[in-house]
């Protein structure tokens, strides 16, 4: 009696292991090279699956993917379709493309999931490297910039949508008064930008600080927001200095006259009135047609702050000038900044042809008088 339960035993777990290696090398044969991989969070991963049928007849198998959550996104796929049944001639290969994305919120561990094609299971793990995030990351690679008052700060950024769905970020700037902010996605001004799951855009920010600003470090907090998520970081504008010059005359007059073919000379003022030094201030002006303008000095090399030089400006009128008003403007530019000074000269006729005129006023009236004589007893 006892060796018969012994007997018995040992044919069980025998028939037991049988089945089992039967089970394991039965009719089909799953295959795929790499069946533990690491990944990171939002990581787009792709296998490929090898079908074999060793059977003598057609198998028709049903295909699903078992152990997975509905976080995660997959697809069975096979010539661009996506699979669900799949039939495999006697003796012959099936490859299946296995397509998942892992979700971005999710914790850092090993995730156990199966393919199963028919009864046959091919076991997966993937391992997640590190915790995921359901967030918004804003960077730059420079978030600090110094210049002028007149200077334009161009700041490159990146967006990027941590999240497993599309986003659209409302874009803002906390900038102080007067300082203008401009956002633009993909080089196109906005101030908003939708980006899918785990993508990112590029963001360029442009900030021109008002024409008055006064030299110091100034913080400019921007901001991208959604419903569900948002990210912010701080950009930090450091002004040297503010530029401005004036362009005028000894005693604030900006009007003179010139006899046509003449010259006067016009004593000009330059004044630096910011706060950062002005370099190479170089002097240009716009006049009628045959006029001419010369300037000494024709350039200046430094200004500072403050302080003011003097030019000399002498303007020649042109010859066949007729009396009355013209205009010329006297421009002082540096690399940074301008000024301009609109003379108002009005050309007056030489003395001869006064004289002229006026002898033959003298002329004509004593012709008059000679004929009122000579004819007026008649």
């Amino acid at each position: 009696m006892y060796l018969r339960k012994i007997t018995f035993i040992v044919l069980f777990f025998l028939i037991g292991f049988s089945g089992s290696a039967m089970g394991n090398t039965g009719s089909v044969v799953l295959y795929t090279p790499f069946t533990k991989i690491s990944v990171p969070p939002g990581q787009s991963v792709s296998y490929s699956i090898s079908i074999i049928n060793k059977s003598g007849k057609l198998q028709r198998l049903d295909v699903s993917v078992w152990g997975l959550s509905g976080r995660w996104n997959y697809q069975i796929e096979s010539g661009g379709l996506h699979i669900q049944q799949i039939s495999i001639l006697p003796n012959a290969r099936e490859i299946l493309s296995l397509k998942l994305k892992v979700p971005l919120k999710i914790n850092k561990g090993n995730y156990r999931f199966f393919v199963r094609v028919g009864k046959d299971k091919l076991p997966l793990t993937i391992n997640v490297s590190k915790r995921g995030t359901y967030n918004t990351l804003f960077t730059s690679n420079q978030k600090n910039m110094e210049g002028n008052s007149k200077s334009t700060f161009y700041f490159r950024t990146t967006l990027k949508n941590m999240t497993d769905e599309t986003q659209l970020y409302s874009l803002r700037a906390d900038a102080p008064q007067g300082w203008q902010v401009i956002f633009k996605p993909n080089f196109q001004q906005a101030t908003s930008v939708e980006i899918k799951p785990n993508e990112t855009s590029n963001i360029s920010i442009n900030v021109r600080p008002p024409d008055f600003v006064k030299a110091g470090t100034y913080k400019i907090p921007v901001y991208a927001v959604t419903q569900n998520t948002s990210a912010h970081m701080v950009l930090e504008v450091v002004i040297t200095g503010t530029y401005n010059v004036v362009l005028t005359t000894p005693t604030g007059l900006l009007s003179t006259s010139v006899v046509s073919g003449d010259q006067k000379k016009i004593e000009l003022v330059v004044r630096n009135t910011g706060s950062a030094e002005l370099k190479n201030i170089k002097f240009t002006a716009s006049y009628p047609p045959t006029w001419e303008v010369e300037f000494n000095p024709k350039e200046i090399d430094h200004i500072e702050p403050g302080k003011e030089a003097r030019v000399l400006a002498t303007v020649k009128a042109g010859k066949k000038a007729i009396p009355g008003d013209y205009l010329v403007v006297f421009r002082a530019q540096t690399p940074e900044v301008y000024a301009k000074a609109q003379f108002r000269i009005m050309v007056k006729t030489p003395m001869l042809w006064g004289w002229v005129g006026v002898f033959i006023i003298l002329i004509a009236i004593g012709f008059v008088v000679f004929l009122f004589r000579k004819y007026g007893r008649r």
